[in-house]
Parts: C-alpha cells; structure tokens; sequence
C-alpha cells in the first residue's frame, strides 16, 4: 500500500504557506517575564529607607547581597519543590525501632541551611547592638518571600532565647548549639550535634488559646523545681515543627502550669518517649510540618518558676508574634511586587495595565497596605532594639499585639486582591499566588488568634496603663503634619477614655491603634503621595473593605512607581 501524499492534507482552498504554519499556532506575546533574578533589597524601596531609618544602616551591603541570593531564580524555585513535596513522617525505621522521622524534600533542607547559616535565628543574640533586630527583621522579610512555611521552626528556634535564658544552667548548655549558624537536621541526640533547632508545643485539645486548661501533668523525678528533671505525660494538639530537636512545652507541675524545655532524645541516647500520632493536614503552610503528639513519660526541664509557665514561655511567643508581623508583611511586599510587575508589562483594551485609572487604585492601594505594614514593623523591630528604654519597652507591649493583629488580618485580602490583579494565571499552581494565598490566614490564627490579640492589647493597658501613654506619644510625633491624621487621633484618644463596653468595642479599637501608628510613621518618614493616600483612604474616606477604593485627588502613579520592581 502507498503512504499518502502530503500534499492530500491540504485544503484545495487553503492559502498558500496554509500548511507550514500547521506546527505554529500563535506567537507568545503580552505577557510578562518572570520576576526572578532580581534583588528584593535593591528593589524595595521603602525597606531600604526603614533599615536606614530605624538604626541598621550598617547593614546596607549584607542586606543588599542577601536580596540578590533570594532574589535568583534557582532560589526562588526551592519554594515551588519544598511545597510540592510534603513532609512525611515515619513512625519507625525498617528494623522496628520507634524513630518519629519526618522527612523533607531536599529543598526545604536547602531553604533551612540557608536561614541559619545567614543567622535569621540568632544574629540578634549573638551579635547585639543597634539595629540587630532591624537587620534581622529585614533579611528574615527577604527570605519568607521565597517560602513562609519553613520559617516556622527558623522563628521558634529564634524566639527561645528569652525562655531559656531564664534557666541559666540550661542556657549555658543550649544556647551555644541554639545560636549556631549551621543547621544539621539528623535525628540523633543534641549531645552529638553543634547546632539545633527548637519547636514549640503549647496548645491542647480541651483548651486551643486558653492553655490554663491544660491537662499534661509533670512529674518530678527529684525534688523537682528550676532546672530540675520531669517526666511529662499528656497530649499536644499542636507541636510545630515536631522534626526540632527540643521543644518548649506546657505541663501542670504539682505547683501549677510550668514551661519545660523537652528534648527529642534523653541525654543516654535513648528515644524520649513523646510519639508523633500524625502530621497535620494543612490547607497552606505545607512545607512545614506540625503535628499532633502524646507524651509518656518524656524527660523534661524545668524553665523558670514553677507554676509560672505562661509568664516564661510568654517571652517565647513575644518573639513569635513579632515574627508573624514580618512574615505577613513579606507576603504582602510579595503579593504586591508580582501584582504590580505583571501590571507593569502587561496591556488590556489598548493601554497598560499601570496606567488605567481603575486598576492604578488598586495597585497603589496594594502598595500603601504592604509599605505601611512594614514601616510598622520596623518600627517595632527598632524598638526591640531598645529595651533598657523604658519608654520603649512600654510601646513593645502594645505595638506587638496591635501589630501582630492588624497586619495579619489584612493579609489575606491583600493577596486575593493582588492575584484579581493577574487574573487567571495567578491562579495556576505556577505562579507563586495561590501560595501566598493560602499561607495569608496562618499568621492570623498561629500564635493567637485576632481575638486573643485584641484581649492581650487590653490586658496590657490594665496591667501596664502607661504603655498606652508610651503608644500614643510614638504616634503623636506626627501631630501637626496632618488635619485629617489629627481629627483621627484625637477621636481615638477620646474614645479610650470611655471604659463600656471595652471588651466588645476591642476590635473597633485595636483597628484604629494600628491606623494610627502607620499614618503616623507614614507621615513621618515616607513620600508625601504614600501619606497623602494613607491619610485620605485609611482615616479619613475608609471606602469600605476592598481594596482600591482610594478617593479622588491621590497620586497612585506616584505610589505604584515608588513600589513597583524593575526587572526587564
């Protein structure tokens, strides 16, 4: 049988060259480069004049190579894998013996490296002085751009310091190995190892916030107290990230809840006897693992007083707070830096995207919510700085619940917005929006939901007034510069002095601190179109809850340049 003639499958009425485009549909064009191999320092503008602002200057050249590194495109793709391939966790190895392995993908081991051996754990312990929480603020802001999950037990190893500091002869043991720049994740013994990770295990089933309602007991192996020898047993809801090799935990000692600091291994080498039930299945924060556990008779220390467990452990979750404010901070520079560089090369209905007035409101509103975020957060980050100031101690207080809550509930709006923005292919697993998405609502819940944010800030003006007087005096350094920022503040410090119904109006007011702090920084420290549009959308015309309801009269293109990544 003859092979048909080419020339059959052509249409006798076909154009001439019909066939040869059989193989080329369409040429690609309008769509953007990928916004990689680019510097997240360089380019940020607003980050670059807070390091500068609150104290870390000296930083410039560290924080500038540490942006191009998480900037380039082979690092940005270890964020892809490490969520693609979840931890999974075996129970025991192939002979039998319990393990409670969790195993990663090499990318997140890769990412984890990365975080310690550049310090994001520890160079404000090891190396203080001004600006050390401000640098470290900035270089952890860079990296959760990449991937947020991991950061996790990056953020609780850092956040034990204070804890543990309490319990000298503990910190003499651990700190050195805690505040390495290495990272080594065998599951082996700390005692054979010079660098360690430390995780958390707080929450329980009967209780979630309200860990008073705990139901582990400890028992002393001794005569019990400071630094002495426990053996816990109970249950964890959540212990985060179970592959660390010790853990702060909550017990009830026999004089009431108490912090332990409880290790992966017993000091002889044997396995502690705390058993993973299974790891938690996430909606977001895949790449890291957190878990559910049971306690039988697990070796413990004591950190700090007994029954005097929340007072301890609370230094911990300070730091973890604060930690949450950058990282929700970063995934909004993030979210916003893909909305606007997309937007920036791509046209629509005969114009670009940047410059058609409908869609310049909401990029420059997307804009002013991540930079103000930020100054925010520095601001803080300075004044963890300072705290044999007394006057900054007592901000700290307030700023960090405040901060923690604002910041974090406007994340996940803030991505959903910025991925409308792309369109349709922000929503594809490709692109790095349906991950910021999801890992938007973490913050906001971890380490204490909004409400329990809200109650903390009024805990704190109970049992510190003068911490208001602290916040309102940061914030008043903006008085004068502003008519509508003045009429904001002054019906805010009107409002707290009405004492009904504090605790249902608590939202209502958390709100307006935060608002006032960043209108205040803005004002302050950025351009006059950045405050203009913050004073006229946020405390003056609140537009309502979507993003891109700025009012008239505002300079978004002189927003959106300011924001806006440059990589061609």
């Amino acid at each position: 049988m003859n092979a048909p003639d080419s020339s059959a499958r052509q249409h006798t009425d076909a154009p001439e060259g019909y066939d040869r485009f059989l193989a080329t549909t369409h040429e690609v064009r309008n769509q953007p480069p990928a916004l990689e191999n680019y510097s997240l320092f360089e380019q940020d503008r607003a980050l670059q004049e807070g390091i500068a602002r609150e104290g870390a200057d000296w930083a410039h050249n560290e924080l500038a190579a540490y942006g191009a590194l998480t900037g380039r495109s082979d690092i940005i793709e270890l964020g892809f894998l490490a969520n693609e391939n979840k931890p999974v966790f075996h129970t025991h190895d192939r002979f039998g013996h319990r393990q409670d392995l969790v195993k990663f993908h090499p990318a997140y081991h890769q990412l984890m490296d990365m975080a310690l051996t550049h310090g994001l754990h520890s160079s404000p312990w090891t190396d203080p002085g001004p600006g050390a929480h401000v640098a470290r603020a900035a270089k952890y802001y860079m990296h959760s751009q990449v991937e947020a999950a991991h950061c996790c037990p990056v953020t609780m190893t850092f956040a034990a310091m204070p804890s543990i500091n309490k319990q000298p002869e503990l910190a003499k043991t651990w700190a050195p190995k805690i505040t390495a720049r290495a990272y080594d994740p065998r599951n082996i013994p700390a005692e054979q190892k010079s660098a360690v990770t430390i995780g958390m295990a707080m929450t329980e089933k009967q209780g979630g916030s309200d860990v008073r309602a705990n139901s582990t007991r400890a028992f002393p192996l001794g005569s019990g107290g400071p630094g002495e020898t426990y053996e816990l047993v109970g249950h964890k809801w959540f212990v985060s990230a179970p592959m660390c090799d010790a853990f702060l935990v909550l017990a009830q000692a026999p004089g009431g809840l108490s912090c332990f600091l409880m290790p992966r291994w017993r000091p002889d080498g044997s396995k502690n006897p705390w058993q993973i039930q299974r790891l938690k299945n996430k909606m977001g924060n895949v790449a890291n693992a957190s878990s559910e556990v049971e306690l039988r008779g697990a070796l413990a220390w004591m950190v700090g007083e007994e029954g005097r467990g929340v007072p301890t452990i609370i230094e911990m979750v300070a730091m973890t707070r604060f930690d949450c404010m950058i990282g929700s901070s970063a995934g909004m520079r993030q979210a916003a830096a893909q909305a606007l560089h997309h937007c920036r090369h791509r046209e629509a209905f005969g114009a670009r995207l940047d410059q058609q007035p409908l869609m310049q409101n909401v990029l420059a509103d997307l804009a002013l919510e991540s930079e103000a975020a930020l100054a925010m957060t520095l601001r803080v980050a300075r004044a963890l700085d300072n705290q044999d100031d007394e006057q900054e101690r007592l901000f700290t207080r307030l700023a960090t619940p405040v901060g923690k809550y604002w910041i974090c509930k406007r994340t996940p709006n803030h991505a959903y917005e910025a991925m409308e923005c792309i369109g349709g292919s922000g929503v594809m697993e490709d692109c790095i929006m349906p991950r910021l998405l999801r890992e938007s609502p973490v913050n906001a819940i971890w380490e204490g939901s909004g409400n329990v944010q809200c109650l903390d800030t009024l805990r704190a003006l109970q049992k510190s007034p003068d911490s208001l007087e602290a916040f309102f005096a940061e914030v008043a350094l903006a008085r004068g510069s502003d008519a509508r920022f003045d009429r904001f503040l002054a019906q805010l410090q009107s409002d707290f002095g009405r004492t009904d119904d504090t605790q249902f109006r608590a939202r209502n007011l958390v709100d307006r601190l935060a608002l006032a702090l960043q209108g205040s920084l803005l004002l302050r420290h950025s351009t006059p179109a950045v405050a203009d549009a913050f004073c006229a959308g946020r405390l003056e015309s609140h537009g309502g809850l979507n993003i891109g309801n700025l009012p008239s009269g505002v300079d978004a293109a002189a927003i959106i340049e300011r924001a806006t990544p440059v990589v061609d």
